[in-house]
């Protein structure tokens, strides 16, 4: 049965309700098909987040990243137990040394040139090079490394807390 939330209006769904920002641009969302808009949901609607890349909230990188990057979390809290996702918006040449996650982490491009290797330290013959819509999963405690050729956005998703460096020099934070 199709059921459809028309700007203005409320939609009841599996005895939830549905309460959809809709812009003119999305006169309505067929629900049934798993299309939704790409905008804001309410809290009471037990759907988590839908963005779009422009309403992403860009900030400075923690210290436990080098220096140059920006940050968007998506989803969840990278620090702390739980699912994350996140964005990271790199200039061309940033790399992150080795490092490992207690948990698996995937990776997908969304711009630029992402290289990522396996392995106990930066080693920039040893990778493959991921262009945009590229995909990697590292398993968990899997050492691995990257950087960018182009300026690039890396989207990560996870189990938190986010990860440790092999070498604890690596780390920026203790720098």
């Amino acid at each position: 049965m199709e059921r459809q939330a028309t700007f203005g209006q409320d939609c009841v769904y599996e005895n939830r309700r549905l309460c959809f920002s809709l812009g003119n641009q999305y006169p309505y969302a067929n629900i049934s098909s798993g299309e939704m808009p790409r905008t804001r949901l309410c809290d009471e609607c037990g759907i988590h987040i839908v963005r779009n890349s422009g309403d992403l909230k860009w900030e400075t990188a923690p210290p436990t990243l080098p220096k140059g990057a920006d940050i968007a979390v998506l989803s969840g809290d990278p620090s702390k137990e739980g699912l994350f996702v996140l964005r990271l918006r790199m200039p061309s040449g940033y790399k992150i040394s080795a490092h490992n996650h207690p948990t698996d982490e995937g990776a997908t491009v969304i711009t630029g040139n992402f290289h990522i290797g396996m392995g106990d330290k930066l080693d920039e013959t040893k990778a493959i090079e991921l262009t945009a819509g590229g995909y990697a999963e590292a398993p968990a405690k899997m050492n691995h490394y990257g950087w960018t050729s182009s300026p690039s956005v890396v989207q990560i998703h996870g189990q938190g807390p986010f990860g440790n460096y092999v070498n604890p020099a690596d780390d920026p934070s203790k720098k």
